[in-house]
């Protein structure tokens, strides 16, 4: 498949600008029995009608509003890391988006050893498995079922669900909802019109508010603005910022450091939910010059001839390096290496304000 955006330096905005701009209006009228529908199942979730079901543990979710990418899966690491650092024994249940296998549960990790890759998984749990060694991992529709299957297993004592704000048929303990502060315009409309999977009123039911991609205060008042006028009780916010830890050789998995990339033009591709994002990531490394960006459709499964076409344009561009995310580089290691080294960006989760809010939560620490 051809990327769905391929830019250099002289129009990276434009294609972007024209994706983020307003629907037209017959995509809003269909956006409106979609509305009807999710207020109705919330609704029946408020007042009891639907039944929440619980486990016998504690649930954390990590979740958002929108389509796309906010963090939620460095967060999802980030939670499974606190909690194993305070000795919890941790399972993380996701439901693997666009996993190809079709069994109804697969176990990813049992907290030893990776027993799943990402075809069988999906490409976010393959990689919160790699990253939190220590957790059970495991993916499958029916989150309950799911966990029930686990906890038969493993004595697990606290849960992490991924991608779970919308799942409301598992009950949870925390909801942590993220929310992009580079995205204002993803919280204009309901899908099909915009990127709101439901109405942003529906930010009330959140635990914690965790507005990410900031790097200080002011960058997260237009979001915090938008949701303070569309509930009753507004939150104290926990502001986070993703920064580049390092990078990882993608065919042999090795560390590099920041500073090697110092001087290098490269080339970046990804196939995630929110490319722009990544790209301004990477310009704002220091030493690193971008000389090309090109965007695949979210969670693309890569082929020799996709790995062609980077590496022809980064010839073109004069590119000694190609970069690309975590998440897509574990799809690439059964690929033929290129000549070319490509090197994946690891992400660190950096809490800017609400650090020990966050913390409570998740320990469920009182306060």
């Amino acid at each position: 498949m051809k990327p769905i955006e391929a830019s250099d330096d002289r129009n990276t905005d434009t294609t972007v600008g024209f994706m983020r701009s307003r629907a037209p209006r017959w995509l809003h009228a269909l956006s409106l029995p979609y509305g009807l529908v999710t207020q109705c199942r919330n609704i029946l979730y408020d007042w009891k009608w639907l039944p929440q079901r619980k486990l016998p543990c504690r649930v954390v979710s990590v979740g958002n509003l929108t389509l796309g990418g906010t963090g939620k899966t460095p967060v999802a690491i980030f939670v499974t890391e606190t909690l194993l650092k305070a000795g919890h024994r941790v399972a993380v249940l996701s439901r693997g988006y666009r996993r190809r296998s079709r069994a109804p549960r697969v176990l990813v990790s049992d907290g030893h050893r990776v027993l799943a890759g990402p075809e069988e998984s999906g490409d976010e749990p393959f990689l919160i498995a790699q990253r939190c060694p220590k957790a059970i991992v495991a993916v499958g529709a029916d989150r309950y079922h799911l966990g029930c299957w686990v906890l038969e297993q493993y004595p697990i004592d606290c849960i992490v669900l991924d991608d779970g704000f919308q799942h409301r048929a598992l009950a949870r303990d925390v909801d942590l909802l993220l929310i992009d502060a580079t995205d204002a315009m993803g919280l204009r409309d309901l899908v099909p019109a915009g990127r709101l999977r439901e109405p942003l009123a529906s930010a009330e039911r959140a635990s914690a508010w965790l507005v990410t991609r900031v790097e200080s205060k002011m960058e997260a008042q237009p979001i915090l603005s938008l949701l303070r006028e569309a509930t009753v009780k507004a939150r104290d916010p926990v502001l986070i910022r993703f920064s580049p830890h390092g990078f990882v050789e993608v065919q042999s998995g090795a560390p590099v450091a920041l500073d090697e990339a110092d001087g290098r033009r490269a080339v970046i591709f990804s196939g995630i939910g929110n490319a722009e994002a990544f790209r301004t990531l990477v310009q704002r490394q220091r030493g690193i010059t971008v000389a090309d960006a090109i965007v695949f459709p979210d969670h693309h499964v890569y082929t020799s001839a996709d790995m062609g076409h980077v590496h022809e344009r980064a010839e073109r561009a004069g590119a000694s390096l190609l970069v690309t995310t975590e998440k897509d580089a574990v799809k690439l290691r059964a690929l033929p290496p290129l000549t070319l080294p490509v090197w994946a960006v690891r992400l660190e989760t950096d809490i800017l304000e609400g650090k020990a809010l966050l913390e409570r939560l998740i320990l469920s620490q009182p306060e």
